[in-house]
């Protein structure tokens, strides 16, 4: 067998990359290589149409296994198996715990217990009544608090003390995140020292207790801010930087830092950049500890929990959310992270129910029980474009976390305005991206679902960022948001000027001439002004002028879209105005050479792929008095 393979391959001689990129040149057929082929990323780098083994040299991580440093690889030999985690918001300590007693029944092994602020009050027996009945060694329990109490923690570290468990198997972490929470709130209520010698003093109190993470970076705020995935690993590990030297500063030790430092990052859309994201965090992450002096190799692993995103999220056709969900924790999953949290579908406009939570539970379990990702150790390893990803993430990363090193730091990148200012201007081009359909938020600005009405009133604070900023505030803060709320008030407007009386704008597809192109156009038409919540009338062609006109009058329609080719614009667009009169709003589908000509003439509405989408439809509804 071994024979026949050998000679079955020497029957197809090696190809070149210099044979390669002569038959792609050849298929482009004059084209621009780099505009047809290359996909210019947010993340600073560009990814080419194909990978060869010869894009790996020089890829020193290559030479780690799993489970050695620097954990590229992650830190499992035998499986990827992960913490399925869900969280639940205490209201009750005793409704808390039973909700976590009845889905551990049901495949979760991670619970996020998610405390209002006024966790501060809670005692050593709410904390009882909390966890009574779950096992520390069989559950991993992460308490989450928004405030900058460190009694938690220290309460937390008692009961763990307290109870009759082997301390080596408990799998726990707390969420101080003075941090992130500067980063959100742009104060802290006693300043930032104060918060860092706290840190420090959490150390040395939890120093016992190995396998308790006390510190969380919660890259997911940036993610959810409008970040590119560089941006999100680079501020990310500048938090855990900041950490590491503010506190070995004050004298604790930079091993036992790192073993407290447990990172939450957002997972989006972006499905191999996700997975690539993950590794080169681990990559990264190892080589900075090390940097401290730590020795110890596993001290310098990077701890993760992935949560998908808030920003992919709509509100309009939102199953589609489970989509989105799904694919980023498949990235999650085949990326290595230690713990998963899909969040429910319906979470960014309502109160999730246990139909939504049972959904996003079995999403990951799907892929434990039926796809077995939990089988495979780093499947991404080998393949030349998920490792040239994670090179070119590492390298992008490593750029910028350096240029916040060279501003003194996180806290002092922060004060310095460099932080926001990133994020910042990535989420503004994101924005413009989704408003010119360039990135696409399926079910908002691109293939709606026509039929969607919502007639009931929504709260007006789901088409807002969420401004956590407080008073007095010493910095500009991050804001997060929804990539999708802009086009999605945009809809709700119309759809509530109809639930109070008003009529809904019709564009009515008027289709002539070439059958290709006249169908193509009305297709795209439809999906535009559908997108606003306009009803859409499709028709599939007229022979004169007059004739679709009549039908137009007759459909009572606010807008006639004509749809045709180019060639036909010049003679059949004027035809149509002078028929339609100001009956209607007159739009041409298509970017037509002609185009100066017919505005010459009074046409002024065009609907092509290089619009901004948000902006126009903004400016019809305004013209309709919407």
């Amino acid at each position: 067998m071994a024979e026949k393979d050998i000679k079955l391959f020497n029957d197809f001689p090696p190809v070149s990359t210099e044979k390669w990129e002569e038959k792609i040149a050849a298929d482009l057929k004059g084209k621009d290589y780099e505009k047809a082929l290359v996909w210019k990323t947010n993340e600073g780098f560009k990814v080419r149409p194909y990978y060869r083994e010869e894009d790996l040299k020089g890829l020193s991580f290559l030479n780690s296994n799993p489970d050695e440093f620097p954990f590229v690889r992650g830190d499992k030999k035998k499986n990827n198996e992960w913490y399925v985690r869900q969280d639940i918001k205490v209201e009750n300590f005793a409704e808390a715990n039973k909700k976590a007693l009845d889905i551990l029944m049901k495949g979760v092994n991670s619970i996020g217990f998610v405390f209002p602020c006024s966790c501060v009050k809670t005692t050593k027996d709410d904390l009882k009544v909390l966890l009574k009945d779950i096992c520390l060694e069989a559950v991993e329990v992460n308490l989450v608090c928004c405030c900058e109490s460190t009694g938690l923690v220290e309460l937390f570290a008692d009961y763990i003390r307290e109870s009759k468990c082997d301390q080596a198997k408990v799998i726990a972490s707390v969420s101080f995140d003075p941090l992130g929470n500067y980063t959100l709130r742009g104060k802290l209520k006693d300043g930032v020292a104060a918060a860092l010698d706290n840190a420090k003093a959490l150390v040395e109190k939890t120093s016992d207790l190995k396998n308790l993470r006390i510190f969380t970076v919660n890259g997911k705020y940036f993610k959810n801010a409008g970040s590119s995935i560089v941006e999100e690993l680079a501020f990310s590990l500048a938090q855990g930087a900041e950490y590491l030297t503010q506190l070995t500063e004050r004298g604790a030790d930079a091993e036992k830092v790192a073993k407290k430092i447990k990172f939450n990052f957002g997972v989006s859309a972006n499905y191999f950049m996700e997975i690539a994201k993950l590794r080169s965090a681990r990559l990264l992450w190892a080589r900075l500890v090390k940097a401290y002096g730590v020795e110890c190799d596993h001290a310098a692993y990077l701890y993760s929990n992935s949560e998908t995103t808030t920003f992919n999220m709509t509100i309009y056709d939102a199953h589609v959310n489970l989509l989105r969900s799904q694919t980023e924790t498949m990235s999650a999953a085949l990326g290595g992270s230690d713990s998963i949290t899909v969040l429910p579908f319906d979470i960014a406009f309502e109160k999730p129910d246990d139909f939504s939570e049972r959904i996003a539970r079995n999403q990951q379990i799907l892929l434990k029980e039926e796809a077995h990702f939990n089988k495979v150790v780093d499947p991404a390893a080998g393949s030349y474009y998920l490792e040239t990803l994670t090179a070119s993430i590492a390298e992008q990363a490593w750029a910028l976390f350096l240029q916040v090193q060279e501003k003194g730091g996180y806290v002092a990148a922060l004060k310095d305005g460099f932080v926001q200012a990133q994020v910042k201007e990535m989420a503004d081009k994101r924005s413009l991206y989704i408003a010119q359909r360039r990135e696409n938020v399926l079910g908002v600005n691109q293939f709606p679902n026509f039929n969607e009405v919502k007639n009931e009133e929504v709260c007006g604070c789901v088409f807002k960022p969420v401004d956590r900023t407080v008073e007095g505030a010493e910095i500009e803060t991050i804001k997060m948001y929804r990539g999708a709320e802009a086009f999605e008030e945009l809809r709700y407007k119309t759809d509530q000027h109809v639930a109070k009386g008003g009529k809904r704008p019709k564009a009515f597809m008027l289709p002539m001439g070439n059958l290709t192109m006249r169908k193509a156009r009305a297709q795209f038409a439809c999906n535009f002004f559908a997108v606003a919540g306009f009803e859409v009338v499709d028709n599939n062609g007229f022979e004169t002028a007059a004739e679709a006109v009549k039908a137009a009058h007759e459909a009572k329609a606010d807008f006639v879209v004509v749809c045709s080719s180019d060639d036909e614009y010049a003679e059949l667009a004027p035809a149509i105005a002078a028929e339609l009169k100001d009956d209607a709003i007159l739009v041409v589908a298509g970017n037509p050479a002609c185009k100066a000509d017919l505005e010459a003439k009074g046409i002024k509405h065009f609907v092509h792929v290089r619009c901004n989408v948000l902006e126009d439809l903004k400016g019809y509804q305004k013209q309709l008095g919407i």
